[in-house]
């Protein structure tokens, strides 16, 4: 069986959906059930239309894009991953893995490949944290790990729920009704782009990976008393904005004391009001990511980072409304499917390295679900989340064949 990847056509496609964007091209944006996302979803529709799959969308707008198997009764191999992005984003992040499963399936079809496991696409709700600050909604929803009591009651910087963006996005149905039963998919191997340096660095063509780091996200909402910058005086100030800066200056210093090498923490969110030049800030409102391949030292930093922001602001007089959103575990991916990934490599003469994940992914959250892993590509100096994020057509076709090659190794039994 000679499985062909039409690289030409795949990068028109991610092309394509590049310029179904918010902003001003190069630049990517498509934020959940924003009328970019709906078309970027409606296009990739489309493309799952013409190769003949089956869709079906659940109540979270999950899609799922299937190629019935000769054996129905099976458990289907599952790949995937998703098209919104961060304001300021580029084209490649989550999309290599929805649009290479497209062309991954395409060639299958073309080279007269009959799966006997169904092999099925999951183009996943809200990789990205842009809408309610919780990232992999919809892979939460049906991993079981986000309760859908909890999911209703998110809401983004407006005010609007889960409830009025799915209304919005045509999503229907209970979010009960989201998650998937244990072991319903035999497999789950999502394809990307690496978002770090290590496989172009040392010219490597594939990364297998074998763990996932865990992530978790506190959202802190400060309170001091604004006040006129000239008349008052800086003995009697309780500034938010000063308090909150000294919480990002601690969380620099938990994480680089941590004990872990694979510590990280990012203040990615601080707004402040009310924002004028000559007034001294009220509220200050910020965001914080706190990710580790270890759990002991994440949950230790995690605790820190807290201590210090109740410390900091009891200290300047602040009040201070502190919420953990997420405090996920690690997934250990599966050791069979990586060796298969490893064989195919092998076997295609393409170099390769296991490594784990420092970005969490869909994947993790799959792992709930059935075995998982996945298969990162090299991405130019490991730029990702920016405009100039960059894997070369012969990258992504080396991707898209490994990826190709797995699935049939998966579904033909």
């Amino acid at each position: 069986m000679k499985i062909a990847i039409d690289i030409n056509r795949l990068q028109r496609e991610i092309d394509t959906l590049s310029l179904i964007t918010e902003a001003v091209p190069p630049v990517v944006t498509r934020v959940l059930f924003s009328e970019s996302d709906l078309r970027g979803r409606a296009f990739v529709k489309k493309l799952c239309r013409e190769v003949g799959l089956v869709l079906r969308e659940d109540a979270v707008g999950n899609i799922f894009a299937r190629w019935e198997g000769a054996n129905k009764k099976l458990p289907a191999v599952a790949t995937g991953s998703h098209i919104d992005a961060i304001p300021n984003a580029g084209k490649y992040d989550g999309v290599v893995g929805v649009l290479g499963a497209i062309e991954a399936m395409r060639a299958l079809k073309n080279s007269g490949f009959q799966p006997q496991r169904s092999i099925e696409l999951i183009i996943f709700t809200a990789e990205e944290p842009t809408r309610f600050g919780l990232g992999c909604l919809g892979s939460r929803l049906l991993g079981g790990v986000l309760p859908p009591k909890k999911a209703a009651s998110l809401r983004d910087r407006d005010g609007k729920n889960l409830d009025y963006w799915r209304q919005r996005g045509g999503a229907k149905g209970k979010l009960d009704s989201v998650r998937l039963p244990k072991n319903c998919h035999a497999a789950f191997v999502e394809l990307h782009i690496e978002q770090g340096p290590i496989l172009e660095r040392e010219k490597i063509s594939i990364g297998i990976v074998e763990k996932i780091a865990a992530p978790s996200t506190l959202r802190l909402q400060l309170t001091g008393v604004g006040g006129h910058a000239g008349a008052t005086l800086m003995p009697g100030r309780r500034d938010a904005l000063l308090a909150g800066a000294e919480i990002a200056l601690a969380v620099e210093n938990i994480v680089t004391t941590s004990g872990s090498r694979d510590t990280v923490g990012t203040t990615g969110i601080f707004k402040i009001e009310p924002g004028a030049v000559n007034s001294v800030p009220c509220q200050a409102y910020l965001e914080i990511d706190l990710r580790d391949t270890n759990l002991i030292s994440r949950d230790a930093s995690l605790r820190r980072i807290e201590f210090e922001a109740k410390r900091i602001c009891s200290r300047r007089k602040i009040g201070l409304k502190l919420e953990r959103l997420n405090q996920d575990p690690p997934a250990i991916c599966d050791a069979t499917l990586v060796r298969t990934i490893s064989d195919v490599c092998l076997a295609q003469k393409i170099s390769c390295r296991k490594m784990i994940s420092r970005a969490y992914h869909d994947s993790l959250f799959m792992a709930q679900v059935c075995p998982t892993t996945m298969i990162f590509i090299p991405c130019y100096k490991g730029y990702s989340h920016r405009p100039d994020e960059f894997s070369s057509p012969a990258q992504i076709e080396k991707g898209v064949r490994v990826l190709a090659e797995t699935l049939a190794k998966l579904s033909g039994i």
